[in-house]
């Protein structure tokens, strides 16, 4: 599944495009049904949220998962980016995001590609983000919102937050999970997103289960608190381009984190499409 024209230069313009009902609700529906014991399974790559026991992440299931590998490699997923990239793609990180009922917690404003800058020296931003709506995303559940445009910026090259203290508050858990709290170390402050705003506008993201964003890593977004009866689960694809493998760093990021296997995706065909059939 490639993009219009007129699509893919609203991704140039906008820095994303979202796409309604790209998977039925039978595919959404056997997605979910892999997620609770995904989400009861203590792995490396599970994030709580903070003083709690409701899952906040999990990272890396296209590894472990058939149902969420398959989805990996699905054309509806791995031909935009191509398309995008101009070159053949690899999964460079794989997530699942929960904003649990009520007890969801925020995203503070940032953007992707600073992290992989900084952390992992991702030489360019040539990603494309493929986001999954496994359930429906609305003004009530911690919608997903962006600042159309932004991604024009470049990478804003914000001063990392201390991060000393909270790894000793948080009893000394691993250094990478400060990235995925409610605290991040490169978050944008008040005063630069109020001019990012002023100049771009802003927008929330609004759809039904099935639908898929794809988005600029320079895109600026956040997410608030869910504080409805509602859960709002997405699956987070992030594909690179073949051309743009991370240079070495002395202390690498978690392979669940920052995948080091580089070879392309390889589509599924367009008659093994349906996960429906796994059982």
């Amino acid at each position: 599944m490639y993009l219009t024209k007129e699509q893919f230069e609203k991704y140039t313009d906008q820095g994303f495009i979202l796409l309604t009902e790209c998977f039925s609700k039978t595919e959404v529906n056997r997605l979910k049904f892999e997620l609770p014991s995904l989400f009861k399974k203590e792995t490396s790559g599970r994030v709580l949220e903070e003083e709690s026991n409701i899952v906040r992440a999990v990272h890396g299931s296209h590894k472990n998962n058939e149902v969420f590998q398959r989805l990996s490699r699905n054309p509806r997923l791995v031909e935009p980016p191509m398309q995008l990239l101009g070159s053949k793609v690899y999964i460079y990180q794989f997530k699942i995001n929960a904003k649990a009922a009520f007890k969801g917690n925020i995203w503070e404003w940032h953007q992707d590609y600073i992290f992989w800058r900084k952390e992992d020296r991702l030489p360019t931003a040539r990603v494309v983000n493929a986001l999954v709506l496994l359930d429906d995303m609305n003004e009530f559940n911690g919608p997903l919102f962006v600042i159309p445009g932004s991604h024009k910026e470049g990478m804003i090259d914000v001063v990392a937050q201390n991060t000393s203290n909270r790894a000793k508050d948080e009893r000394e858990r691993p250094a990478w999970i400060l990235n995925f709290t409610t605290k991040l170390k490169y978050s944008l402050n008040q005063e630069l997103v109020t001019n990012l705003v002023l100049k771009y506008g802003i927008l929330s993201i609004k759809a039904s289960a099935g639908s898929v964003l794809f988005f600029d890593s320079n895109l600026v977004h956040a997410s608030p608190s869910n504080i409805s009866p509602f859960n709002r689960s997405v699956v987070i694809v992030t594909y690179n381009s073949v051309d743009n493998i991370p240079l070495p760093v002395q202390n690498p990021r978690p392979e669940f984190i920052v995948s080091r296997d580089y070879r392309p995706v390889e589509p599924l065909s367009k008659d093994a499409l349906l996960i429906e059939n796994l059982m």
